[in-house]
């Protein structure tokens, strides 16, 4: 083997062993990488998920403490009515027959 060859075959090898070194292993930069930008699109989610509960417990202090806003709820979805001036109608959107 000529002394250049040995020097190629050196360089070869040193080459890889540094690739080794930055990509083998069982975590390589790229999945260190990765791994970064999934951590920080979690932390977002996570921020968008504590939004959305500081406003759901918002609104469920709100309606425990207001009877005003309970019963528009009430009237709003499921129909209720209150006092003597209203008439409550009820129609039947099913078709029930008797066998």
């Amino acid at each position: 083997m000529t002394p250049l060859m040995k020097r190629v075959a050196w360089g070869v090898g040193a080459l890889a062993v540094l690739v080794y070194a930055i990509e083998g292993g069982e975590y390589g930069t790229s999945d260190l990488l990765t791994q970064r930008d999934r951590k920080a699109a979690l932390a977002q989610n996570v921020d968008m998920l504590a939004e959305d509960v500081d406003s759901l417990r918002a609104e469920l202090k709100a309606v425990t403490r207001d009877p005003v806003r309970l019963e528009r709820m009430a009237r709003e979805e499921w129909g209720m009515v209150r006092g003597e001036k209203e008439l409550l109608y009820r129609m039947r959107t099913d078709t029930v027959r008797a066998p």
